[in-house]
């Protein structure tokens, strides 16, 4: 996709599509992103019209799932200091393929024009996105400030089609992608805290580093390796820092499902000719027989998946109380904002020391 060969990442929010939702009568809505590098740059937005991950028991919405066409009425942009839909933001039009308005195709990736912004480090670029039709993707558990105007006001709420990646053109050496379920997009701190562990990370990387949260809530192993949407995302990166298990252990219970699920990431990845860096399955406070099912698998990550991939990094020491109840989730199973940084700060010379090879 000629996307990527001019844009990159420029936040570290996770906003991959977990369900859909019908507007008939449309709607608008404003979504906020925390911008990593400042300056003046060209960006261009990233949509998907396919549900990358299984949603909940994927009764309703599932891996690779194609929505229906729907239209995109307009997007504006603008550049503001905080996340707050009442400030007064100076929003100019963001066009597709110089047309205000998009009808999306079922199944579509889509990208706008791009629009010249000039934020600051640490500022948000809003786009207001006006909207309408039937099963339009969104993210159901966005942990970023998202709005739907009613009548005068604004009002909290996921439902609104939110881009996949806020692309910058700015040079970049590197491409990583964090790619995982609900601990990698950043569940667990506060909301709109930018203080989930890929975060602390890239805090400690260069600036020619880009970095692409593609972590997605209920996301599971066996959806990555389906080869779909999701995958195709990660394997736009150089480095791809993957981190899968929790969902597959509770909801399957099925040791040799998850391992065969882990080989076929990492085996599509190695490929493709990616750098990749494994962790170990972090601690869920699991039962007996998940705890069971998740040290056989650690143990494969460490043993059978090591000598695959170009790093590991063993999550558990760090996010356990002891190596006595290792299976323990000290700082929660969704790691708050302590257990965030201690593993952002680990794992990110890490990552550095890849980047140098």
């Amino acid at each position: 996709m000629q996307f990527f060969k001019t844009y990159s990442s420029n936040t570290l929010a996770g906003t991959g599509n977990q369900c859909h939702f019908s507007a008939p009568n449309g709607g608008v809505g404003r979504v906020f992103y925390k911008i990593r590098r400042g300056g003046q740059s060209n960006y261009s937005f990233l949509w998907s019209n396919i549900l990358d991950s299984t949603f909940a028991s994927g009764a309703e919405f599932h891996k690779n799932m194609i929505c229906d066409s729907w239209i995109v009425e307009s997007v504006r942009a603008g550049v503001c200091a905080s996340a707050d839909p009442e400030c007064q933001i100076e929003l100019i039009p963001v066009t597709f393929g110089g047309k205000l308005e998009k009808e999306v195709a079922p199944g579509e990736f889509f990208a706008s024009d791009p629009v010249s912004l000039s934020p600051d480090a640490g500022d948000y670029i809003c786009l207001e996105i006006a909207f309408r039709g039937n099963a339009i993707p969104f993210h159901q558990e966005i942990q970023i400030a998202s709005y739907r105007k009613e009548g005068e006001g604004w009002f909290s709420s996921p439902k609104l089609p939110v881009p996949g990646m806020v692309g910058c053109d700015y040079p970049v050496k590197t491409r990583v992608a964090f790619f995982g379920d609900s601990i990698t997009q950043g569940i667990g701190p506060a909301f709109n805290s930018y203080t989930h562990w890929n975060a602390v990370v890239a805090e400690h990387l260069p600036e020619e580093v880009a970095c692409w949260n593609i972590g997605l809530g209920y996301g599971r192993a066996e959806d990555a390796a389906s080869g779909g949407a999701w995958m195709f995302k990660a394997l736009q990166n150089d480095l791809i820092v993957v981190c899968f298990g929790v969902n597959d252990i509770n909801h399957y219970e099925d040791y040799e499902k998850t391992r065969y699920d882990l080989e076929t990431i990492v085996t599509t990845l190695k490929k493709a000719g990616k750098k990749v860096l494994l962790q170990t399955i972090p601690p869920f406070d699991y039962n007996p027989k998940r705890k069971e099912i998740w040290l056989r698998l650690n143990h494969y990550i460490k043993t059978e998946l090591a000598p695959r991939v170009d790093a590991i990094f063993d999550t558990v020491p760090i996010l356990s109380p002891d190596s006595d109840h290792p299976e323990i989730a000290k700082y929660g199973g969704h790691p708050n904002e302590e257990g965030c940084r201690l593993w952002g700060e680990a794992l990110a010379p890490v990552i550095q020391k890849l980047l140098d090879q």
